[in-house]
């Protein structure tokens, strides 16, 4: 038997001083959560890290956002599939792609794993500052 076609998915995290970008078929700003680069212990780090992942995990709204908009792309998906479409483009975007989006988007990406979906991330701006 062969396997179900799945939806391969790219969540890809930048930053909007950067430019959207242009392949993205869902785009997201995370600019309403808290600014990991205004504490001091956590802005030469990356949203890589754990004290800054937990940071931005912890803010109001922040897992609430990762569950509807998992929900969303996770709707999408029956009806990409049955027009034809293998593949999508996630981007979630905070000032410069550093922290809150980095952050996000490894977040984000647990979730469509864990509702079937193939994932890879990409971190389009980190290291670029």
């Amino acid at each position: 038997s062969s396997e179900p076609v799945r939806l391969r998915a790219t969540v890809m995290s930048f930053g909007l001083k950067y430019g959207v970008p242009v392949d993205a078929d869902f785009v997201a700003d995370v600019r309403f959560l808290p600014n990991p680069y205004w504490v001091p212990e956590l802005r030469t780090m990356r949203g890589l890290d754990a004290p800054v992942n937990d940071y931005v995990l912890a803010q109001a709204g922040a897992a609430e956002f990762l569950d509807l908009y998992a929900r969303v792309i996770d709707l999408a998906t029956d009806g990409y599939l049955r027009e034809g479409k293998r593949f999508t483009t996630v981007a979630i975007g905070c000032t410069g792609g550093k922290h809150r989006s980095v952050a996000m988007s490894e977040n984000l990406a647990a979730r469509l794993v864990r509702v079937g979906l193939e994932v890879s991330v990409v971190h389009r701006d980190l290291g670029r500052e």
